[in-house]
């Protein structure tokens, strides 16, 4: 007797998909297949932001349509970077978005930062402010929460290390200039640069970041240690004490 078309064969494994399921997972494919091809031939700059986010799902999601989440998530935080930015735990509300997209966000954002930073190693970091600027913004500017980093350089003053050495609120992360001094020894480093966000998007220094910038200056100059400035990130901008004349 022959089987009926959908009806599971004997080893109870396979079962025939309908045709409309079929139909729209050619469609599906054929369309990854077109970004694919445009991303290659032309760069990621001929893409739109959904497109360049749908091609980072295609690493998470196989056998879907991806155009829909992609601009789900674009409708909800705004723009790519802050996608790419957004919390882990907001990211899983989006209809569609699992762990595996998650994961596949978070390496396209550590990448960037990645790349970012192997640049700015190239040459002393103070020579080029747009550089700098960029690579702060891309780190900094969209976090929820206060950071405080720290840049730490040789004696060229290129970068040794960019590490987080502080977080906390939306309006306070502690920092020790005794710790920040401890690891400046550690990684024989000569001068530092002080660097922290302001969730708020404001990048106007505040009479803490003032004061406290001036207990780390008064620490690096008892190790002779050089400070040579503190970066205030915000959407609107970087902040810098040293230009303003706050240190």
């Amino acid at each position: 007797m022959s089987r009926r078309r959908g009806v599971a064969d004997a080893s109870g494994l396979f079962e025939a998909a309908p045709p409309a399921a079929s139909a729209r997972a050619l469609g599906a494919e054929g369309h990854r297949d077109r970004v694919r091809q445009r991303l290659l031939e032309a760069g990621p700059q001929a893409l739109l932001d959904h497109e360049l986010l749908e091609a980072v799902l295609f690493l998470a999601i196989l056998r879907k349509d991806t155009k829909p989440i992609a601009r789900a998530l674009l409708a909800r935080f705004g723009g790519f970077a802050e996608v790419l930015s957004a919390p882990a735990a907001e990211l899983l509300r989006v209809e569609g978005v699992g762990p595996s997209a998650v994961a596949a966000l978070r390496t396209v954002q550590a990448a960037a930062l990645r790349l970012g930073e192997a640049q700015m190693r190239d040459a002393p970091v103070l020579h080029n402010w747009e550089r700098l600027q960029s690579y702060l913004t891309a780190a900094l500017a969209r976090e929820r929460t206060e950071q405080f980093r720290v840049l730490f350089l040789d004696s060229r003053n290129r970068l040794l290390a960019d590490e987080v050495m502080g977080a906390g609120t939306v309006n306070h992360a502690p920092v020790y200039p005794r710790e920040v001094m401890r690891r400046a020894i550690e990684l024989h480093a000569t001068a530092l640069v002080l660097v922290h966000n302001h969730p708020s998007g404001d990048p106007t220094p505040s009479r803490a970041d003032v004061e406290m910038t001036r207990e780390v200056a008064e620490a690096a100059r008892l190790l002779g240690l050089t400070l040579h400035d503190h970066l205030v990130v915000g959407r609107g901008g970087t902040a810098s004490l040293r230009q303003l004349g706050l240190m």
